[in-house]
């Protein structure tokens, strides 16, 4: 028996949808380092978010993606503070301007 009905799935993955959406846009349209580590926290939100209903319905697999996820947004979160830290050392800003790849400007 599913401890969680069709309709609160529905809205909780809804919920994971919206915020997956707006991390995506944010990281998109971020202009420095900062709004970039937000908006991919915002997207692992999701992933966590949309792990709910899954729980309620078949554990064990769904407990096997957290903890994927969860290592996944760790290594992530580190990296990107490893990324934060270098760049301010070098250019003493986290604008994303700052940076530049094979000579470009991005």
């Amino acid at each position: 028996m599913l401890a969680i009905d069709l309709m609160s799935a529905s809205i909780i993955y809804g919920a994971s949808f919206a915020i997956l959406l707006i991390g995506y846009l944010a990281a998109i349209s971020s202009k420095d380092v900062i709004r970039l580590l937000i908006s991919l926290e915002l997207m692992f939100g999701a992933v966590f978010l949309s792990l709910i209903p899954l729980f309620s319905a078949l554990a064990y697999p769904a407990f096997g993606v957290a903890i994927i996820t969860i290592f996944t947004s760790s290594g992530e979160l580190l990296v990107l503070i490893a990324a934060i830290v270098t760049l301010d050392r070098q250019k003493k800003d986290i604008h994303t301007s700052a940076i530049t790849i094979g000579g470009d400007r991005v």
